[in-house]
């Protein structure tokens, strides 16, 4: 689960219907980017920052997520 950006969203006053509409997305889309099921499109993912005035990387981080590393050799 993205906690931060469940905490950036609920801190905004959004529930889920009001910000996935102000994103026009729809609201279960949205919850599956909330639960790190999706991930979401670049475009998508710079709307969603901007939306929170959030300038930081890490708002999609899933911590249970691996992360795939590359090792060029």
């Amino acid at each position: 689960m993205r906690k931060r950006l469940i905490g950036l969203r609920k801190g905004a006053g959004y529930t889920q219907q009001t910000f996935s509409d102000k994103l026009g997305i729809s609201r279960s889309h949205y919850a599956q980017i909330e639960s790190g099921e999706k991930n979401p499109s670049l475009k998508l993912s710079l709307k969603i920052k901007g939306a929170l005035n959030y300038e930081y990387d890490d708002i999609f981080f899933n911590p249970k997520r691996p992360v795939s590393r590359h090792n060029p050799k």
